[in-house]
């Protein structure tokens, strides 16, 4: 249980405008593939301020969980991601931003749509459906909803097959037929191959068979172990040799007048299970009192309100999270650009009355009602560096 109140003594909250907001629209994932594909001039396709060198074969391979931070503190297990480090978001050598929150379903809708959580509308691992009341799990899908309601736009990959560019997915065959892939990934042709070097091999052999090609891919391991054993962990940092080796087989066999991008779609960090660490929503009566139902995931909380109890629960949250979280009222986390620079009124409703972001290292989890997310050892969603910053390597044939 989190202790009484904050006193006058106390630190003052964190200003939610002092949270380094995503770069939507100059270097946030949102931004990568219209920005790769700019020269295929493709109608439709969102603007960007992004600069990428124009290529007529372009490859984007996201690496689920693999942050820029992450990569940093491996050299040694990460040679070759290490050695491109320098040509990083256009040969600036920097990192892009997620986009919030940073996590998997957010920023796959992101990449795909080339839109920013307020124009997608995937705001959250989890968020509440104004139609229903329900919460909705957008990475599950669960309860089920409709899936062009919820996300009407088209995705990229849409677009440029329409202009005449030869596009396709290369992935696991478990997400062909999923509601998220069709909002956020589908357009060309899928193709599913199980193991990571089939992917590489495919993707290359894909973007040789056409002058004017976009071929994604994907690879979810880095990220799964990550959760179970931690990124500190053997087990991750075999998971991150192999990430290595399978971007440098895809790049030794790109075809001529091609460009490989290799981003994430969050990075992740390790939080301690302690009582400081890790604060049970469900056995905290401060925290609980006035919520009517708690979203998001541990490290970015979308908390939604009794009606007439918001004000009350920023107040609660803010004393007793405030200078450890940036918490904000639903409108300040517009305000502030979190979820872009003009969400969508239809997706106002699925932002929290109160908006909890972790700057330090805890979350809030939910042990009884959220047993398995709460089991996991790495954790991301937040703002913070570890996992708002991803790559935007580049290899160039």
């Amino acid at each position: 249980m989190v202790g009484p109140l904050h006193g006058v003594d106390d630190p003052a909250p964190l200003d939610p405008f002092t949270a380094p907001a995503p770069l939507y629209g100059s270097g946030a994932l949102c931004d990568v593939i219209p920005a790769a594909v700019a020269g295929f001039q493709v109608p439709g396709m969102p603007a960007t301020g992004l600069t990428l060198a124009p290529a007529d074969r372009v490859c984007v391979f996201l690496v689920d969980g693999l942050g820029w931070e992450l990569i940093l503190r491996h050299p040694d297990e990460a040679p070759y991601l290490t050695s491109l480090l320098h040509g990083s978001c256009g040969g600036t050598g920097r990192p892009i931003t997620a986009g919030f929150p940073a996590t998997t379903a957010t920023s796959l809708a992101s990449v795909g749509t080339g839109l920013p959580p307020g124009g997608h509308g995937l705001a959250g691992y989890t968020v509440l459906d104004p139609g229903t009341g329900q919460l909705m799990n957008q990475l599950r899908w669960q309860p089920w909803t409709a899936p062009d309601v919820w996300q009407p736009h088209p995705t990229v990959f849409r677009l440029a097959e329409a202009a005449g560019i030869a596009t396709c997915q290369v992935t696991s065959p478990t997400f062909e037929h999923t509601p998220l892939t069709k909002i956020a990934l589908s357009g060309g042709t899928f193709l599913g191959r199980l193991t990571g070097e089939e992917r590489m091999d495919l993707a290359a052999e894909r973007l040789a068979a056409a002058d004017r090609a976009l071929v994604y891919t994907y690879y979810s391991e880095l990220d799964g172990m990550g959760h179970r054993h931690g990124v500190d962990s053997d087990a991750w940092r075999g998971q991150l040799m192999m990430v290595d080796r399978l971007v440098q087989r895809l790049a030794e066999q790109l075809p001529p007048r091609s460009a490989l991008y290799v981003t994430a779609d969050h990075g992740m960090i390790d939080i301690p299970f302690d009582e400081e660490s890790r604060i049970d929503f469900d056995e905290d009566w401060e925290l609980r009192a006035g919520v009517s139902v708690l979203g998001g995931e541990g490290r970015a909380r979308h908390v939604y309100a009794v009606p007439g109890a918001a004000a009350d629960v920023l107040t609660v949250w803010r004393e007793v999270l405030g200078d450890r979280m940036w918490v904000a009222g639903r409108e300040q986390a517009v305000a502030a650009g979190w979820f872009g620079p003009a969400p969508e009124e239809r997706v106002l409703g699925r932002i929290g009355d109160v908006v909890a972001v972790a700057r330090d290292d805890l979350a809030i989890v939910a042990n009884r009602t959220e047993p398995g997310e709460s089991r996991m050892v790495g954790l991301h969603g937040s703002l913070a560096p570890v996992e708002q910053l991803v790559p935007l390597l580049e290899v160039r044939c």
